[in-house]
């Protein structure tokens, strides 16, 4: 049977879903925290349906809890888009650029994927803090927890950032 190229990018197709490095247990706990709440996400919409159509008694918690819960999933699962370097990526740049300035090219997507996470890092902790006192409308949850995503999210989008700028320097 004829092998199939699975990829175009210069990373293996085995390496792809976990590439190598100090953070690659990190990664793999972040790909599982944004699974987690993707499949929480889905059971808390299926009952939010279930109790108004069914049931015709709406659950006013259901709301607020699914958007906690799309927030992490989105949040989690970029961060590690970047560090698998497929978010915040220019590959066809890249490529025409050549191997010296496709480094740099790849390094500069990379530094300002990380600049993006401090900036979310940083207001969403300073939003957190502010609404933190707020209860939430329909949900016995703070305001500012809603913000907590972004502030975990943006960290890992620059610490997983600065991973790979460091740990793909020699290549």
């Amino acid at each position: 049977m004829a092998s199939v190229p699975h990829s175009t990018d210069s990373a293996p197709p085995e390496d792809l879903p976990f590439p190598a490095g100090p953070l690659r247990g990190l990664a793999k706990v972040t790909l599982a925290i944004a699974a987690a709440a993707l499949g929480l996400l889905a059971l808390v919409e299926a009952w939010q349906v279930f109790a108004r159509y069914v049931l015709d008694a709406p659950a006013g918690w259901t709301e607020p809890v699914a958007l906690l819960l799309l927030k992490i999933t989105l949040l989690a699962g970029a961060a590690v888009g970047v560090r698998h370097e497929t978010h915040f990526r220019f590959a066809l740049g890249v490529q025409a650029a050549g191997p010296k300035w496709g480094r740099r090219l790849r390094a500069a997507g990379l530094l300002a994927a990380g600049a993006i996470g401090l900036v979310f890092a940083g207001w969403g902790a300073s939003l957190m803090i502010a609404a933190w006192p707020v209860k939430a409308a329909g949900a016995q949850l703070s305001s500012g927890l809603y913000y907590l995503p972004f502030v975990a999210g943006g960290a890992l989008f620059a610490l997983f950032a600065l991973e790979r700028v460091l740990y793909r320097s020699g290549d």
